[in-house]
C-alpha cells in the first residue's frame, strides 16, 4: 500500500470513527441534563453535543490554524463550537479580540473559567448559542472543527461574510469550495492534524463595462472565468481567482490584477497599464 492510500484510509478511518461516535452518543442529547456544581465540570472526549461531538482542537493546530489566518490584534475572530474555549483563548494571549459560540452551558461557563485563569477573560467571551441562528457577521477570522455537513450547511452563510474573511477548519472541507491553502502538523498532534483556510471571495460574476470593451465574469466560489471583449477581439480568460477582494487573471497573454470596490473594479496590467471597469 502507498503512503499517499495508506494516508487516505487513516483519514477516512478517523472520520468514520468520529461519525460512529455522533451516532452512538446521539441518544443523550434528549436524555435528561443536570448541571454539576460550579468549577467542577469536567467535558469528556467524545462526549454527545447538538451538532456534532466534542473532540478538542490539538493546542499544535489551534496555533496553526491562526498562523494561517494571518491574525493580528486587528482581528475579530469567532470560534463556532468552542468546546472548553482553547482557539478562543490562544487567539485572545495574541491580543486578538476573540468570542466563542457553544450550545453547551457547562462548556461556556469551563471555558470563562479558563480565560479568567489565563488572564484574557476581557478578550475571550464565550455566549451560549446556536451555530445556525447566531450572528457572525462582523468577524474576520473564523475558526470551527465542526462535521463536513455542518460546513455545508454554514457554507452560505460564510459565502455572505465581508470579502476578505478568512475561514479555518480542523481536518474537514467545504465541498466543492476548494480550500485555498491547506496544512499539517507534525509535532505535537497525533489526530486531527489538518487545517483547511478559505478567503472569502468577492461576488464578481456577470457583465463588466470597460472603456474599451467588456469583461464577463463567470465566479464558482473563487474561481473565475468568462471573457474579455476588446479591440474587436474576444478573448477567453485563464488563471482567474477572486481572493478577498482581490482579482486577478489573464487574457490573451497579459495579466490583470484589481481590486474590487463595490460596483468598480480597478487595477493595473502586469506592464503598468491602469485599468478600470464598472457595473
Amino acid at each position: 500500500m502507498t503512503a499517499l492510500r495508506s494516508l487516505r484510509y487513516m483519514r477516512e478511518g478517523a472520520l468514520a470513527a468520529l461519525l460512529a461516535a455522533a451516532s452512538a452518543l446521539a441518544q443523550a442529547q434528549s436524555a435528561p441534563q443536570t448541571s454539576p456544581p460550579a468549577g467542577t465540570y469536567e467535558p469528556t472526549v467524545g462526549q454527545a453535543g447538538k451538532d456534532v461531538v466534542w473532540v478538542p482542537t490539538p493546542q499544535a493546530l489551534v496555533d496553526k490554524m491562526l498562523d494561517m489566518a494571518k491574525v493580528t490584534p486587528r482581528d475579530h475572530l469567532i470560534d463556532l463550537g468552542s468546546g472548553d474555549g482553547r482557539t478562543v483563548i490562544t487567539a485572545a494571549k495574541r491580543g486578538i479580540q476573540a468570542h466563542g459560540i457553544e450550545y453547551n452551558p457547562d462548556m461556556v461557563e469551563l471555558s470563562k473559567r479558563n480565560a479568567a485563569k489565563e488572564g484574557v477573560a476581557g478578550k475571550a467571551t464565550f455566549a451560549k448559542a446556536d451555530l445556525f441562528q447566531s450572528d457572525f457577521s462582523k468577524a474576520t477570522v473564523i475558526t470551527m472543527f465542526l462535521l463536513p455537513d455542518i460546513n455545508l450547511k454554514l457554507r452560505p452563510k460564510i459565502l455572505d461574510l465581508k470579502p476578505g474573511t478568512r475561514i479555518v477548519s480542523n481536518s474537514f472541507t467545504m465541498g466543492e469550495w476548494t480550500a485555498d491553502e491547506t496544512a499539517s502538523v507534525g509535532d505535537g498532534c497525533s489526530s486531527w492534524c489538518t487545517a483547511y483556510l478559505w478567503i472569502v471571495p468577492a461576488k464578481v460574476q456577470g457583465a463588466w463595462k470597460l472603456p474599451q470593451g467588456e469583461l464577463m465574469l463567470k465566479q464558482e466560489f473563487q474561481m473565475l472565468s468568462g471573457t474579455l471583449r476588446a479591440g474587436g477581439k474576444t478573448l477567453p480568460l485563464q488563471s482567474g481567482k477572486v481572493r478577498g477582494d482581490e482579482v486577478v487573471f489573464t487574457a490573451g497573454g497579459v495579466e490583470y490584477t484589481g481590486k474590487v470596490n463595490g460596483k468598480r473594479i480597478d487595477g493595473a496590467t502586469r506592464t503598468g497599464a491602469a485599468w478600470s471597469a464598472t457595473r
